[in-house]
């Protein structure tokens, strides 16, 4: 029996999506079956700790078998909320945007972009992978009319919170923060904030203290 979401540190949750990918590795080298021992060489992760984070959402494998890649694989999408189609917008249609709309292996896992918005009115009416670009002005309505769940904000920091209030007043789900701030935002709001930055100053720093 699956527990509690709640419950389930945020370290654990941050793993699936790689056990998921390293899974799907696997059925691509037409594996079928894997031990707890013979996954730990492959993800990098100890046996029992594979263990004791598959015990989180239930008895996934069997004594002497061991897991069974393809439903493993599938019932870790289904955890991942991977078994849903989710709409989606793009809010800043520079750059690391429109990478983000030319980027097909997230509609492929659900994630299907709708629409992009820009407060450049040069930009409004292109499109980008037949991706209309909207003005941001019209974000609120636009998010009502489409059921949009997710948000994707890539537009420079001093924008990123106003864009983000427009959002949840147009009654977004969750938002996909590439912006350099930390967003507030009401409890029922879902964030994930990923600073492209931060992540290049710690390869910085790992690249610093290798040489010393």
């Amino acid at each position: 029996m699956e527990k509690d979401s709640a419950k389930i540190s945020m370290a654990v949750i941050r793993r699936l999506p790689k056990y998921h990918r390293y899974l799907k590795d696997l059925l691509d080298r037409n594996i079928t079956r894997i031990s707890s021992k013979e996954l730990s060489k492959v993800i990098g992760f100890t046996a029992s700790q594979i263990r004791q984070d598959l015990n989180n959402f239930g008895g996934f494998g069997q004594q002497g078998y061991g897991y069974n890649v393809d439903a493993l694989y599938d019932e870790i999408g289904k955890i991942l909320g991977l078994d849903k189609t989710y709409s989606t917008i793009v809010i800043g249609a520079g750059n690391l945007g429109q990478a983000i709309a030319n980027y097909t292996n997230f509609e492929k896992s659900g994630f299907v972009p709708k629409a992009m918005f820009d407060m450049n009115p040069k930009l409004v009416g292109l499109k980008i992978r037949d991706i209309e670009i909207h003005d941001i002005d019209t974000v609120e309505k636009f998010i009502q009319e489409h059921n949009i769940d997710i948000g994707i904000i890539c537009t420079p920091g001093p924008q990123a919170q106003s864009v983000a209030d427009r959002l949840i007043k147009g009654r977004i789900k969750g938002i996909w923060n590439f912006a350099p701030i930390d967003l507030t935002v009401p409890d029922e709001i879902v964030v994930e904030n990923v600073h492209l930055s931060e992540s290049l100053f710690t390869l910085s720093f790992l690249l610093r203290h290798n040489q010393l």
